[in-house]
């Protein structure tokens, strides 16, 4: 008799069809029946009658629902794609039909704030560790769900649906849900490796997205590899001390779901948060790149985020203070690279 949590023959439930999430979608379909979530009913009848999504073509035995009831019910293991931005909207929808047995794996590559209700982050000066959850944090303050895992790396969608060779890192406190995440995510073009400190390998994917926007922006200014060089090696350093602040390990700043997805984004032009960068240094307005980007560009928000928790903290993130000031403060790109080029850094490495 099969018992009620065993996902062996159980379908596989992915939330949120936007570039990521039906990449892996696609990536589940190989070997497991997969039913989508999606909010708008035109999405739904697009991947139900036509098998696509935007007009690209997927799996025909994905299938769409706007039920988040029916999705749980039907899946014991569900990952959740959706933007930070909706991400806790999403989760307080589905809680409701989430339960224990229930194995939730987010891609979500963002930050949640979290203050008193109706307050925001311009009602307050700072802000401490308490105020940000990460996406496997909203998932504990709103379900029953034990048993979670974030999905991280160097995973640039369109690259991943064209089949492309790559890797991905599940991590999670449980042994469970990355042994579950490898069998139902590893092909033979996509590797996926494990880690169990899920709030470093969250942070990595949230704070490498700031560097990636100040590479975009220098070779929106036409500068050199040496000059991206600079940025990405001093970036890293800054993603290590800012990680290490909010609770994660060096161990995975410097693993794939860090330095290997630094890399890739800050030298990609599929990479949204590189596009924000490129797009700015060629004298485009935030809010005339934001308001025709297709997806959210995770890196603007976590920027914000993280100028106001490093003012708390009283240390300094030279990038992303100097980031937030072009972004928000009106500060020319190139005054932004002479500061940093100028700032005193003594010692290469200082972490080890």
């Amino acid at each position: 008799m099969t018992s009620k949590n065993s996902s062996k023959d159980k379908a596989v439930g992915v939330v949120g069809m936007g570039s990521f999430g039906t990449a892996i979608a696609n990536i589940l379909s190989e070997k497991s029946k997969v039913i989508a979530f999606v909010r708008r009913a035109e999405v739904m009848d697009e991947i139900n009658q036509n098998h696509t999504v935007d007009g690209v073509s997927i799996n025909p035995e994905i299938i769409a629902t706007q039920d988040p009831e029916m999705i749980a019910g039907a899946c014991n293991t569900i990952f959740f794609m959706v933007p930070s931005t909706a991400f806790q909207e999403v989760i307080r929808q589905f809680s409701p039909f989430l339960y224990p047995y229930h194995l939730l794996i987010h891609g979500t590559k963002g930050l949640c704030l979290n203050l008193p209700t109706g307050k925001t982050l311009s009602d307050t000066g700072k802000i401490s560790r308490e105020n940000i959850l990460t996406m496997s944090e909203v998932i504990m303050k709103e379900t029953v769900v034990v048993r979670i895992g974030c999905l991280a790396g160097p995973n640039l969608a369109k690259e991943l649906y064209q089949g492309q060779p790559a890797a991905t890192v599940v991590a999670s406190k449980y042994n469970e849900v990355i042994l579950e995440g490898q069998r139902l995510l590893r092909t033979d073009k996509f590797q996926v490796y494990g880690n169990s400190d899920i709030v470093g390998v969250e942070l990595s994917g949230v704070l490498k997205n700031i560097i990636a926007i100040a590479a975009g922006a220098l070779a929106g200014l036409g500068l050199g590899e040496n000059a991206k060089g600079l940025l990405i090696s001093r970036g890293m350093v800054e993603m290590i001390y800012l990680g290490n602040a909010l609770g994660g390990s060096l161990k995975s700043f410097i693993g794939l779901a860090g330095i290997g997805d630094l890399v890739t984004t800050c030298n990609s032009t599929l990479s949204r948060n590189y596009t924000v960068g490129y797009r700015l240094a060629k004298g485009e307005t935030l809010d005339n790149i934001m308001n025709t980007m297709e997806e959210v560009a995770e890196g603007v928000n976590t920027v914000k985020l993280m100028k106001t928790f490093v003012e708390g903290k009283g240390t300094r993130a030279p990038i992303t203070e100097n980031l937030y000031k072009v972004l928000f403060e009106d500060l020319k790109i190139e005054e932004a690279l002479q500061y940093l080029m100028k700032y005193p850094f003594s010692v290469d490495v200082d972490f080890l």
